[in-house]
């Protein structure tokens, strides 16, 4: 049986997120697996790197799924981007060894979030960028993301409170840039809890508008309290850019 790995990109505004839902059909995984299993004619269990939340988007999301269709993967990738809707694309399908899984053999992952910083709106770009009217200190910012790299347990940046696995994760590296209104914020680690880079992302933005000292990230950590971090960003402004893999499984 062969192994057929996806590199995808999609908005995901009017998206109920990746994962399959019985209650909707307007789910990422939803949309490819019923168009693969038409196309292919066979039952098909498609595993992706992660799952991104209702509203989120993706540039370069990875999935996998195994198939006996001997249909090239060229072809396939040309006949489901025609029958894919507008929003959602497959930059590229390949085979690889039958042993990949895009979840579990991932190693980091890179997210970026949007932010307008402007009392203007955005018009052309309103569904990808969070507009943020109030004047935000970037340098404060950058000097709590600092705080927050490193191999930490950040139960109190995760949404879900009965998470029983472990909360302990390495975030390499948050990048603060600003061109214009535009602020971008790049989040890469080995892994991101549930809801992890909107409420970072929440926490700094209150940073940045003084309604919290950088000092504090040490205290929220060791806390593992929800409720003493910021608030959650909204989906729209978060995309996900990238799922890296060893040198043997990289795409």
């Amino acid at each position: 049986m062969r192994n057929i790995r996806l590199l995808i990109q999609y908005d995901g505004t009017r998206y109920s997120g990746w994962q399959s839902q019985e209650h909707t059909e307007q789910t990422i995984q939803g949309k490819l697996t019923r168009v693969l299993e038409r196309m292919l004619g066979e039952s098909i269990e498609l595993q992706g790197s992660g799952r991104t939340d209702a509203g989120v988007h993706a540039a370069g999301q990875v999935a996998n799924f195994h198939t006996n269709a001997m249909i090239s993967c060229e072809e396939m990738q040309n006949m489901i981007n025609q029958y894919l809707p507008k929003d959602i694309a497959v930059l590229k399908a390949e085979e690889v060894e039958g042993r990949f899984h895009s979840r579990l053999h991932a190693i980091r992952k890179t997210y970026i979030y949007r932010i307008w910083n402007s009392s203007i709106p955005n018009v052309f770009e309103r569904r990808y960028l969070y507009q943020v009217k109030e004047s935000l200190d970037i340098e404060r910012m950058k000097r709590t993301a600092g705080l927050l790299c490193g191999t930490h347990d950040f139960r109190a940046f995760c949404a879900n409170k009965r998470l029983k696995k472990s909360t302990v994760r390495t975030l390499e590296q948050i990048k603060i840039e600003q061109r214009g209104e535009e602020l971008s914020l790049t989040f890469t680690g080995n892994g991101f809890l549930y809801h992890m880079v909107r409420i970072l992302t929440g926490t700094l933005l209150e940073v940045g508008m003084g309604k919290r000292e950088p000092k504090e990230m040490l205290r929220i950590l060791e806390s593992k309290e929800r409720e003493q971090a910021g608030v959650m960003a909204p989906a729209l402004g978060l995309c996900l850019l990238s799922v890296e893999y060893s040198k043997e499984d990289s795409i």
